[in-house]
């Protein structure tokens, strides 16, 4: 906005100005002011510099003209090639400095100059704002008929606009500067939309309580109320309009509040402060009469003992009349929140008081966002003393009902995110939920390290086990399929635990196989996600082909767990279960012990060739040579002569997979005796060493024996059905 003062400089463009003003241009600036046409025609007639722009603020000529309102020094500058367009540093234009002034003529001519109706400045105010604030009525009536739109809202720079500033509209200018004529005609004849916001979610009724000074706040109040403002909206430090009027000690305007239908009397500021608790404070007996009469709570604050510090014993009684206490207890000061990373904002949320829906503690404001939604976002809050995420939808939404229908079926002590209960109140449906700490993504935003190939990731084991327990329960248990699968929708909690959520979009399963693909398809990109630490980013993944995502898998059982995810044949709905079995969730030391009880089978000890079991274990004619394939050329040196010594040279190990699972099988038995002291110093770890040197032999025992008797011998898994 323009001041006389030229201070609005915040955020401005920079004007291209002259390094050095010649003593010319200084006088053309000085004429100008001086309203000396004469001066100014001789000057511009000598060569001086139209378009000059001081240094400080970026004024020109042009623009002093217009501001002083000189129609005639304005022609004539335009004549002689003045930039209309010309930008002060601030962004502003001759145009926009002719709405403060409201001259119509100039207006006119510039607009006929090449001047846009709706340009604006570095802070988003165009002619059309700046004709509002003034209370403008002609102007205002002009640029809206040359095609201002009324219902522009400011626009800011993103570093103001992170701040929440800007939004704001002609009507809120107008509002706060208390123009009730401009008013009326912004309203009445130019249908400004009254409902309208700007980035902190005030509107033009809150413009109308900032302002004190202004002796047109009830009539301009009663406009805005009668042409549908929302009379619950929030100000700053959260007041609502009712709030704001308490704060002005102005009866009148209370009264008027609390006639209008919807009016949440009992609402808070964002400290926790009800109109009732500010009016006993700022010892207002009648407007603390007028809303107790009109059903305010008086269980808000200690509301007798501010009366009787205040001294005045006649609102003590009458409070006590209307149900206040003497006993006031406010909640405990040495409550703690168990969230680490919500704890600041429950603790101030546990102190305030708030007037309960139901069960349910919750104060829809910004300190208490915990992230934005289609429909209404999500809010910490408290459900039976409990500390919660709040999803909130509009009554009767159709995601709502899905959410709700899909966590009422879920079962307790799940890896689907805890249901606590729901509340309805005004046309909103609050559904609250166990509140954790941080999405996935977020936690791998904060911890991303290089991925280490060939290293034991327990961290992906255990995320991808709760979310695929999480995802058959849904699909066993709960009769539905997620549908919206994604990191931003796998939580962690305080105490580390992996849930899913969000089940919005959630559908009851008809039986149609497409619908449960769409969930297998979204984890096994889940899988290579949380693999790969988020290095590959999940809206990146879904743009590539399955083979692809396959093919950028760092090991062999993360290849073969998302080959199964994306072709789960026939029975898709009971697909996970068995994949739960997979030896992605086993740990390399349960990988190991399976290959030595393999091993450990008589029929491979005494390499029977005709037996079940080996002839299950060789590889076919058509299969691609493995990592194992001259195993014996692999093992370490001293180790192989170590182990071939318990055997007669024409039984030492062979080049064979047989062969391989009993040499597992022997080394388990003999490197921990004291004499192979040597030998465990040359490999280590024997599930590490085996698990590096051949990493595709877990995956290919696990699928020769995974559909014969001798899955005994692999690691017991997870079963939904056991309890």
């Amino acid at each position: 906005m323009e001041t006389q003062s030229h201070n609005n400089i915040q955020e401005r463009p920079t004007p291209s100005i002259k390094g050095r003003a010649s003593v010319e241009d200084n006088q053309l600036m000085k004429a100008v002011t001086k309203e000396d046409i004469k001066l100014v025609q001789q000057l511009l007639e000598g060569g001086a510099d139209v378009n000059f722009q001081e240094k400080e603020w970026g004024w020109s000529p042009l623009h002093t003209a217009v501001q002083n309102g000189q129609e005639d020094i304005v022609d004539l500058l335009l004549r002689y090639g003045a930039n209309p367009c010309l930008r002060k540093k601030n962004g502003a234009t001759p145009f926009i400095i002719a709405g403060i002034g409201g001259n119509v003529k100039l207006l006119e001519l510039l607009l006929s100059k090449g001047a846009e109706v709706n340009e604006c400045d570095a802070n988003g105010f165009t002619a059309f704002m700046e004709a509002a604030v003034k209370g403008k009525i002609e102007a205002l009536r002009f640029l809206y008929k040359c095609g201002a739109n009324v219902n522009l809202s400011r626009k800011t720079k993103e570093v103001q606009k992170r701040l929440r500033k800007g939004g704001a509209t002609a009507l809120m200018d107008a509002a706060e500067n208390g123009h009730v004529d401009a008013l009326k005609i912004l309203l009445e004849e130019m249908g400004a939309d009254v409902k309208a916001c700007d980035n902190m979610g005030r509107n033009a009724l809150i413009y109308a309580l900032r302002n004190s000074d202004h002796r047109n706040v009830e009539v301009i109040t009663r406009l805005l109320l009668d042409h549908g403002a929302d009379v619950n909206v929030r100000g700053e430090k959260g007041k609502t309009p009712l709030i704001m009027a308490v704060e002005k000690k102005h009866l009148g305007l209370v009264q008027m509040l609390l006639e209008q239908e919807h009016i949440e009397i009992n609402d808070t500021d964002s400290e926790g402060s009800t109109a009732l608790l500010l009016a006993v404070q700022l010892n207002l007996i009648g407007i603390a009469q007028l809303l107790c009469e009109k059903g305010a709570s008086t269980d808000c604050g200690d509301l007798v003992m501010i009366a009787r510090r205040n001294y005045n014993s006649s609102l003590a009684k009458f409070l006590l009349l209307h149900g206040a206490r003497e006993d006031f207890h406010p909640p405990a000061e040495d409550w703690k929140p168990q969230s680490s990373r919500w704890g600041e904002a429950l603790e101030h949320l546990h102190r305030i008081y708030r007037p309960m829906i139901g069960k349910l503690k919750i104060f829809i404001d910004e300190e208490y966002k915990i992230a934005d939604t289609s429909e209404g976002g999500i809010y910490l809050g408290f459900y039976e003393g409990q500390e919660v995420a709040v999803k909130c939808f509009c009554e009767g939404s159709t995601h709502g009902q899905r959410e709700m229908s899909c966590l009422q079926s879920s079962r307790a002590n799940s890896d689907l995110v805890t249901f606590y209960g729901s509340e309805s109140h005004k046309d909103c449906l609050y559904v609250c939920l166990g509140l954790c700490e941080q999405t996935l993504e977020e936690h791998l935003d904060k911890h991303r390290v290089e991925v280490v190939e060939n290293e034991e990731d327990e961290f992906a084991r255990n995320v991808l086990s709760s979310v695929f327990k999480a995802v058959e329960e849904l699909h066993l248990l709960c009769g539905y399929t997620h549908q919206d699968l994604h990191p931003g929708n796998i939580l962690i909690n305080s105490k580390n635990a992996i849930c899913l959520a969000d089940f919005d979009k959630s559908i009851k399963w008809t039986g149609e196989p497409k619908e449960i693909k769409t969930d297998l398809e979204a984890l096994g990109l889940l899988v290579l996600y949380v693999v790969k630490k988020g290095d590959l980013l999940f809206e990146t993944l879904k743009t590539k082909s399955n083979e692809e995502v396959i093919q950028l898998s760092p090991d062999e059982e993360t290849r073969n767990l998302i080959y199964h995810l994306f072709n789960p044949g026939e029975n898709v709905k009971e697909h996970l279960s068995g994949l739960l079995g997979h030896p992605f969730f086993w740990s390399w030391e349960s990988r190991y012990r399976m290959l030595r009880d393999v091993g450990n089978e008589s029929d491979i000890k005494i390499r029977k060739r005709d037996s079940n079991i080996v002839q299950l274990l060789q590889p076919g004619t058509s299969e691609h040579s493995r990592s194992f394939a001259q195993w014996t050329s692999k093992i370490d040196n001293y180790v192989m002569e170590e182990m071939n010594k318990y055997y007669e040279k024409h039984k030492r190990y062979k080049n064979t997979v047989n062969d391989l699972l009993k040499f597992i099988r022997n080394l388990g038995e003999h490197i921990n005796e004291e004499r192979n002291k040597k030998m465990r110093s040359s490999i280590g770890e024997p599930f590490q060493y085996l698990q590096k040197e051949f990493p595709d032999l877990v995956i290919y025992v696990y699928t020769k024996l995974r559909n014969t008797e001798y899955r005994k011998h692999f690691p017991k898994t997870h079963n939904l059905n056991k309890p």
